[in-house]
C-alpha cells in the first residue's frame, strides 16, 4: 500500500462526510463538494493500486532476468569446464601416441 492508496481512502471518507452534511441541511454546494471529494479518492485510490501493481510486474521482471542470467552463467561455466576437459584429454591422448610410436 502506497500514499495514494492512504490519501484516496481519507478523501472518500472526507467526500462522505460532507455529502451527508450538505444532503442533511440542504447545501447542495457543499452535498456536491463532498461527491466530488468522494471521485478524488476513488482516483488517487485507483492510482495506487496501478504504481502498485507496476512496481509487482517490475520486480517480477527483474526476478526472472535474474535467474535467466544465473542460468546462462552456470551453462557458460559448464561449457568452459567441459572444453578445458576435452582439452585435456586430446593432450593427453596425443601424448599416449607419441609415447606408443616411440616405443617401437
Amino acid at each position: 500500500m502506497n500514499t495514494s492508496h492512504v490519501e484516496g481512502a481519507v478523501d472518500q471518507a472526507k467526500g462522505k462526510f460532507k455529502q451527508a452534511v450538505g444532503e442533511t441541511f440542504n447545501d447542495q454546494s457543499l452535498a456536491n463538494e463532498g461527491a466530488a471529494d468522494q471521485i478524488k479518492g476513488h482516483a488517487k485510490e485507483a492510482w495506487g493500486s496501478v504504481k502498485d501493481a507496476a512496481s509487482t510486474i517490475g520486480t517480477n521482471e527483474k526476478a526472472k532476468h535474474e535467474v535467466q542470467a544465473e542460468k546462462s552463467s552456470h551453462d557458460f561455466r559448464q561449457s568452459v569446464t567441459s572444453a578445458a576437459e576435452h582439452a585435456k584429454e586430446s593432450i593427453q591422448h596425443g601424448l599416449d601416441h607419441l609415447k606408443h610410436k616411440s616405443a617401437e
